[in-house]
C-alpha cells in the first residue's frame, strides 16, 4: 500500500537481512543493527549529513562510512557574496571503523586527521556539531561550534527495500531544528539565531547499488509564527510502500504522495518547478547558488548539484490549510553516485 505508515517498534531487518515491514513512520520505529546486514561490509553505507541554513549563509557537514570509501566533508556558502566552497577528505575502506551510531537519537561520531577534526554528538534534545578544518580554503582555517534543538516533534523515517535481494535503504530526516552557534572563516564569524535559523539532519543507513541517482529538496523556516519545513525527494529503493515527501508545521507532520521534480534542461541555475498529483505541493524555485562538486578517484565517481535558492508557491496541510511560501530559502539537488 502506498505510503504505508508503520507505528510499532521492530527490527529493521529479519534474519535473512530483509525489511519485513517497509513504509514510513513519524519516529524511528525501526531498530538498525549493522550485524544483521547480509551484504559484505564493503557495500554497507552509513552517513550523517547536517545542514544549517538561513537567508544569507549556510554550512553543511558530512561524516560517513560508505564501505570501501569514506567521505568527510564541510561546505560553507555565502549567498550575499555569491560564493561557496566544499572540501572533502576521502578514506579507504573504513568498513565499520567509523562506528556510526545505530540511531539518530543518540550516540557520537568523531573524525580526526592532520587537517580535520569533526564531531557530531546527540545529548538529550540537542545535536552538537564541532569542527576545526585547517587549510580549508586558500590556506585559511574554518571552525564552528553549533547546536540544534530537537524538541518533541515528528520526524520522517523511511525504510524500503531495493529490487536487489540484499539491498535496502533506511533514512531518517529531521527538519525544523532551531540552530544556535557560529561558524568562522577568514576573519569573519557568522552567527546563527535560534529565533529564526534552522538545521536539518539527513541520517542514512543501507546497502545501495553501485550506480544510483537521487533528487532531494528540503527547507525550514517560520511561517505564521510557527516552524514550517518540508522534505521531498525521489531516491534509491522501491518506493511502492512509501515516499519521502512530507510537510512539517508546528511539530506535526503531513504526509504527501508523489511530487514531480521538473529539472531545467538549460542548466541548474534556471528555475525549477515542482508539481503534485493532488495539488498539495505546487512550487517554483529560483536558484541563487549552485554547490557543484565532482569527485573522481579510482572506482569512486560522484556528481553533485546542490542548488540553493528561494521557493515560492503553495503547500496544503492535512486539515486543508494553505501554507503560502514567498522567497523561502531552501535547496534542491540532483546527485549521481557510482561507488
Amino acid at each position: 500500500m502506498r505510503n504505508h505508515e508503520v507505528t510499532s517498534a521492530q527490527p529493521l531487518l529479519n534474519e535473512e537481512g530483509r525489511i519485513p515491514e517497509p513504509g514510513w513512520a513519524r519516529r524511528p520505529v525501526w531498530q538498525y543493527d549493522r550485524n544483521r546486514i547480509a551484504s559484505p561490509k564493503f557495500r554497507i553505507k552509513e552517513r550523517d549529513y547536517y545542514l544549517v541554513l538561513n537567508q544569507d549563509y549556510a554550512c553543511g557537514f558530512t561524516l560517513s562510512d560508505e564501505g570501501h570509501v569514506g567521505f568527510q566533508s564541510v561546505s560553507v556558502l555565502n549567498f550575499k557574496e555569491g560564493w561557496e566552497h566544499t572540501e572533502t577528505i576521502l578514506n579507504s575502506f573504513p568498513m565499520g571503523r567509523m562506528k556510526m551510531p545505530f540511531s539518530s537519537g543518540k550516540g557520537e561520531i568523531s573524525y580526526r586527521d592532520k587537517r580535520l577534526r569533526m564531531e557530531f554528538r546527540k545529548e538529550d534534545a540537542r545535536h552538537f556539531i564541532s569542527c576545526d578544518f585547517k587549510d580549508f580554503w586558500q590556506g585559511k582555517q574554518f571552525y564552528c561550534e553549533l547546536s540544534l534543538e530537537q524538541p518533541e516533534m515528528d520526524i520522517l523515517a523511511v525504510a524500503v527495500p531495493w529490487t536487489e535481494k540484499k539491498a535496502f535503504y533506511y533514512n531518517q530526516k529531521i527538519n525544523c531544528m532551531r540552530a544556535e552557534g557560529y561558524m568562522a572563516y577568514d576573519g569573519t564569524t557568522w552567527w546563527f539565531d535560534p529565533e529564526q535559523d534552522y538545521g536539518t539532519l539527513n541520517w542514512i543507513r543501507g546497502v545501495l547499488p553501485y550506480d544510483n541517482t537521487w533528487y532531494w529538496s528540503s527547507g525550514n523556516g517560520t511561517v505564521g509564527g510557527r516552524p514550517f519545513g518540508f522534505n521531498i525527494g525521489c531516491g534509491p529503493g522501491d518506493l511502492s510502500a512509501a515516499t519521502e515527501n512530507i510537510l512539517y508545521y508546528d511539530g506535526k507532520s503531513c504526509k504527501l504522495d508523489d511530487i514531480k521534480f521538473h529539472v531545467p534542461e538549460d542548466g541548474y541555475m534556471s528555475p525549477w518547478f515542482f508539481t503534485s498529483g493532488d495539488g498539495r505541493f505546487e512550487m517554483e524555485f529560483t536558484p541563487v547558488l549552485d554547490r557543484a562538486e565532482s569527485i573522481s578517484s579510482l572506482a569512486v565517481r560522484s556528481e553533485q548539484h546542490q542548488v540553493f535558492g528561494k521557493m515560492r508557491g503553495r503547500a496544503v496541510l492535512d486539515d486543508g490549510r494553505f501554507i503560502e511560501l514567498k522567497d523561502f530559502m531552501c535547496f534542491v539537488e540532483k546527485v549521481h553516485n557510482r561507488y
